[in-house]
């Protein structure tokens, strides 16, 4: 959920996701991370295989969002998300996107970098109201409630 990080400890004492799960898995680990202000889908496992098969560039795993702009989309900036934004000396690119509405988007990802999605859109003069991951691969977050897991 929005409000708590994706590692198991943190330096500035913020709640995280671990906080909220029950003692019986003590072992678990993140797959992948979320920031602070996105919700969604975030996996949790003990195999580390796993974690591997679904986080490796080379394996080229889908992540989904659905993506809240401040304001309507302008599709003529599409090109240039999908070419190549530089951010940290590394081209940032976006696999895949749909129009949802005119604030919404589906925006699909097969790296990783650090608030990609965000940084992304500020440079091409948006901000992003509201993320949520709703895909990992083939695993969709559906209709699971808020705070709830399976």
């Amino acid at each position: 959920p929005a409000g708590f990080v994706s590692t198991r400890k943190d330096l500035h004492a913020r709640d995280t996701v671990f906080d909220l799960l029950p003692e019986k898995f003590p072992r678990l680990f993140t797959i992948g991370r979320l920031d602070t202000q996105t919700q969604g889908l975030l996996l949790l496992t003990n195999d580390g295989e796993l974690a591997q098969r679904l986080t490796h560039p080379r394996f080229k795993i889908d992540k989904q969002y659905e993506v809240t702009l401040d304001r309507p989309w302008d599709p003529a900036l599409a090109p240039k998300l999908k070419h190549g934004i530089l951010l940290d000396g590394q081209r940032a690119k976006i696999a895949g996107l749909r129009f949802v509405s005119p604030t919404s988007l589906r925006v699909t990802l097969r790296q990783g970098i650090n608030r990609q999605i965000r940084r992304m859109f500020q440079a091409v003069g948006y901000r992003v109201k509201d993320l949520l991951r709703v895909r990992v691969g083939n695993l969709r977050l559906g209709d699971l409630p808020r705070g709830h897991w399976r």
